[in-house]
């Protein structure tokens, strides 16, 4: 380690979800001041949620720093009540403390523009490129960390990984109570207008516990875990699963598409077109972006690109970026399986009433745990949360929660269809397409996909 720990003074950021966040260690104020690092703040937190909850302007950069201050607090609360006294007692390594801090503060640097359709898209991954952002000598971010000692980026970049040494360390980052979450869900909840995602953060620190497996939580503290809980799943149904945000993500993947797709054309046709992709962009859409390209994306850009698409020659392209630019999501409704096979029926009638179906229709599931016990047969399996009895003895949450008990492992969200909303217009006047909707109409019910001819039967 160097000198490059602490500063003279304390720097406090005024933040209004968690009041301050409090910087004592130069290098976090370094990584703070990074190019790579304040790119965060031109990258939406909820990407196009902004569109349905029109407070949820927030950047990564704020919610990294939630991250941060987060994790401060963890590590303050295990070395004052849990330092450890030998090794290998499962007590808290305060020499842990500062790769927690930058692991938490850089955790989502990675993150493209629209992250997650943007990563669809275009086949990317924002974790590997945050681990690709720490350890390039290339970035100012690496060009931070190696002064606090040669091997320190890759520490860092080992807990963005989840294979650093210390399961203490990865836990407090990612799992299923961890830093990262707990911050997005006050967050979101607070931009957005909600209040499902409001828990007491403060009782939580308060009953963690360090052991040689992880972190675990005091068996007093349960009500409070199960209210996190609780909120994580409020959050998905009523914010992040919205009807509307998955409208215009599916929009958003489209227009993409579409735009991939005219310049891949333009790459075998010279007349073609491809100069409605802008130069920074461009690398991107041809498959060779480099790292340091990569960093130069952010929503600014992207936006700038998708509002000069509604001028474009192609005319999907051109109507797609007006829906998205103005506001005019694609309408859905809900499917089951036994309603699936009306989709092939309605489909052919959004493409007679003149829509490509590729563009404007799309099956979208959304779907997740609020909560699960540890899996090894599962893909990806889940750290679960522990509680820690008077004998220090452990039991897994559900045991001891009769609310979480009955939400573990059961899966929520619903299936929906999305298609143009000219489709529900009703009563259309001089519209030769007026008999289609009227059509389709029929398999409409509740905002859900039914079967007309079964509607039909019942009532005779």
């Amino acid at each position: 380690m160097t000198q490059f720990i602490k500063t003279g003074s304390e720097k406090v950021f005024r933040d209004p979800v968690l009041n301050s966040i409090r910087v004592k260690d130069q290098v976090i104020l370094e990584l703070i001041g990074t190019s790579e690092f304040q790119r965060l703040r031109r990258i939406k937190q909820l990407g196009v949620a902004g569109a349905v909850f029109h407070g949820a302007e927030h950047s990564r950069f704020s919610h990294s720093l939630g991250v941060y201050e987060i994790a401060r607090r963890f590590s303050d609360h295990l070395e004052r009540f849990y330092p450890s006294q030998a090794p290998g007692d499962g007590l808290w390594d305060v020499n842990e403390r500062l790769v927690l801090l930058c692991a938490a503060l850089l955790h989502d640097v990675g993150h493209g523009p629209y992250s997650h359709t943007f990563e669809h898209i275009f086949n990317t991954d924002h974790e590997a490129y945050t681990q690709a952002i720490i350890l390039s000598p290339s970035t100012e971010i690496n060009q931070v960390l190696v002064q606090v000692a040669p091997d320190f980026p890759e520490k860092v970049a080992s807990v963005i990984a989840k294979t650093y040494p210390n399961p203490q360390v990865v836990q407090l980052i990612s799992s299923q109570i961890d830093a990262d979450r707990m911050d997005y869900l006050l967050r979101d909840a607070y931009y957005s207008g909600a209040t499902y995602g409001q828990f007491d953060l403060s009782r939580i620190i308060h009953v963690m516990r360090p052991y040689a497996g992880g972190i675990a939580f005091d068996e007093k503290g349960s009500y409070a875990i199960e209210d996190y809980v609780v909120s994580r799943y409020q959050m998905y149904v009523q914010v992040y699963f919205h009807p509307v945000s998955r409208s215009f993500e599916v929009l958003l993947q489209h227009l993409l598409e579409r735009a991939k797709f005219v310049f891949d054309e333009g790459q075998k046709d010279s007349r073609v077109n491809t100069n409605f992709i802008s130069p920074t962009l461009q690398p991107l859409f041809a498959g060779n972006l480099t790292l340091q390209q990569y960093v130069m994306l952010d929503d600014s850009l992207m936006l700038a690109n998708i509002s000069a698409w509604r001028y474009a020659e192609d005319a999907i392209l051109a109507d797609l970026a007006i829906r998205f630019i103005d506001r005019k999501p694609l309408k859905s409704i809900v499917i089951t399986d036994e309603s699936k096979k009306l989709l092939p029926t309605i489909k052919q009638l959004i493409n007679s009433a003149g829509f490509d179906t590729r563009y404007y229709t799309a099956e979208n599931d959304s779907f997740d745990l609020p909560y699960d016990a540890y899996n090894p047969k599962d893909k990806k399996p889940r750290t679960q949360i522990e509680l820690m009895q008077l004998d220090g003895s452990l039991t897994e949450l559900s045991t001891q929660s009769a609310l979480v008990e009955a939400m573990t492992g059961r899966i929520f969200g619903n299936a929906r269809f999305f298609f143009p909303r000219e489709m529900l217009v009703q009563h259309a006047v001089d519209d030769i397409m007026a008999p289609i909707y009227a059509d389709f109409q029929r398999y409409v019910h509740n905002e859900t996909l039914v079967d007309p001819l079964n509607d039909e039967l019942k009532e005779e």
